[in-house]
């Protein structure tokens, strides 16, 4: 096995596979590791590799195209968020990277998706289980805010002058599946944990008149997050769902304007997701180029990357 894996390196050397530093910094390659967790299996290297390739704090560019240093005022971008992480207290995790300036715990920020002012009471670093409260960090260091329910993954946080970094790339959905409590007396628990898992980006949630809020459908990128979602409404909000999975596989963002005609046509549907964008869901690519041909002025864009 191991004298495979050397030859299949080598081959994938000679092919221009290697890692490149500045493509990685670029944004137009990655590199993969193979690792296990539950095997204890390439752990230390993932994290030595991290050290070695990340790169190290630099200006970002806000959606006016417009840098913010490293030593300009404090700004920050969410990143993820998580609750669930004690079940004693059910708190809900908000983890920020620090872009710009310096951090320091109690002051007042904006968040610049709402305008409203944001205070850091309760800021702490997470290291497995363990929580220390944090007093201050720099540029690169990350934070957890503690029940900071107003924040979503992408938004940003800045001191001084106003600053909006774009939002976090993320990938095309695939799978589509609707979700269903298995008991009508638990719809109130049900809605919570659906929304809450909407928030974090478990899954993005869609939703039509025809289907309504009972039965949302989940989008996701691989169907094991459908998996989660049935995992931790059971364990988090008690709430067992039953997942249906739909037969679409291709969607395209649409408008008001174009969902009434595309409603109408066989083997698709319209739904609005969370944060307002309609969706358009196709069973299969044929079916997408088919409605394209026939139907040139309806608008149909790919989900790209940097605009979800």
């Amino acid at each position: 096995m191991w004298t495979e894996a050397v030859e299949e390196t080598e081959l994938m050397t000679e092919m221009g596979q290697s890692h490149d530093q500045e493509l990685f910094l670029a944004g137009q390659t990655s590199p993969v590791i193979f690792t296990s967790a539950i095997l204890n299996f390439g752990v230390r290297q993932l994290l030595e590799a991290l050290v070695e390739l990340a790169p190290a704090p630099h200006a970002r560019e806000s959606v006016e195209g417009v840098e913010r240093e490293v030593g300009d005022p404090f700004s920050a971008v969410v990143f993820k968020v998580q609750a669930g992480m004690d079940s004693a207290h059910r708190d809900r995790l908000a983890f920020m990277r620090i872009v710009s300036g310096e951090f320091e715990r109690g002051m007042v920020v904006q968040h610049a998706q709402t305008g409203k002012p944001f205070a850091t009471k309760y800021a702490m670093t997470v290291v497995g289980r363990d929580r220390e409260t944090v007093e201050t960090a720099y540029p690169g260091d990350v934070v957890g805010l503690v029940n900071a329910n107003a924040l979503a993954p992408g938004d940003t946080l800045y001191d001084g002058a106003k600053v909006q970094f774009p939002p976090i790339p993320s990938f095309a959905p695939e799978h589509f599946a609707v979700v269903r409590a298995d008991s009508a007396g638990k719809y109130k628990q049900f809605r919570k944990g659906i929304e809450q898992l909407g928030t974090e980006g478990v899954v993005q949630l869609l939703r039509n008149d025809v289907r309504g809020d009972a039965s949302p459908v989940m989008a996701a990128v691989g169907p094991m997050q459908f998996e989660v979602v049935v995992a931790r409404m059971k364990t988090e909000f008690n709430v067992d769902v039953q997942v249906e999975h739909l037969g679409y596989s291709v969607a395209r963002r649409t408008d008001s304007s174009s969902a009434d005609e595309l409603n109408r046509q066989r083997g698709v549907e319209v739904f609005e997701r969370n944060d307002g964008a309609l969706l358009a869901l196709f069973s299969d690519k044929w079916r997408l180029q088919y409605i394209e041909k026939e139907h040139p002025s309806l608008t149909l864009e790919p989900l790209v990357a940097a605009a979800d």
